[in-house]
């Protein structure tokens, strides 16, 4: 019977350390970890986190694609452009653009809404401002002062599409990130606008 006494005392502690070590487990589990992954969320994901509704859907279904046009047709310039400002400033749009759209694409992953907007996985030329696959094709066989020219008429008319886009996301959406974002939209590609005719009016 002693020996028993003796043995229940040993264990009521380390039975209490272990049922500490799970509640703290718990406890960092709830404050950011994702008890699946044992990885915390990321700052895309967290930023969208709150309400939404089908506009701030829609606005990061539709603005995904139209920024990798944008993308694609910045990256033509380094190995096409004559004009060291069209150079710079095709870089400049493909370092903004690059990280919203991974932005996005996080967003929708956090709401579990597809990338592809429904109707529109094989194309999305319907989209403001987005080129023709024969425009882009002759933006690609273009260089030095042409494609100078083509890039910023193009550019410009993609950008003006953008904005648009924005601005609905601005009148429609629910979500405070999606909505900063358009206002940074709006307002980065503005001024890109404005760049881009005195590019022209000089080249």
């Amino acid at each position: 019977m002693f020996r028993n006494t003796l043995l229940r005392a040993a264990l009521i502690p380390a039975a209490a350390a272990v049922t500490a070590l799970v509640l703290t487990g718990c406890g960092a589990g709830h404050s950011g970890m994702d008890h699946g992954s044992g990885t915390p969320p990321t700052a895309t994901a967290s930023s969208a986190i709150g309400s939404f509704n089908e506009a701030d859907v829609a606005f990061a279904q539709a603005m995904i694609p139209h920024h990798q046009q944008a993308v694609r047709m910045a990256r033509l310039a380094p190995d096409r452009a004559a004009d060291a400002e069209v150079k710079a400033l095709a870089e400049q749009i493909r370092a903004a653009q690059d990280p919203e759209i991974a932005t996005m694409t996080g967003w929708l992953q956090t709401w579990q809404r597809p990338t592809a907007m429904p109707g529109h996985e094989s194309g999305h030329q319907g989209m403001p401002g987005m080129m023709s696959d024969a425009q882009l094709a002759a933006l690609e066989a273009a260089s030095g002062r042409d494609f100078d020219r083509m890039f910023s008429e193009l550019m410009i008319a993609h950008h003006e599409g953008a904005v648009t886009m924005a601005q609905q996301e601005l009148a429609n959406g629910a979500n405070p990130a999606a909505k900063e974002l358009a206002g940074q939209i709006v307002t980065a590609q503005q001024a890109e606008i404005a760049t881009m005719k005195a590019l022209l009016a000089r080249l």
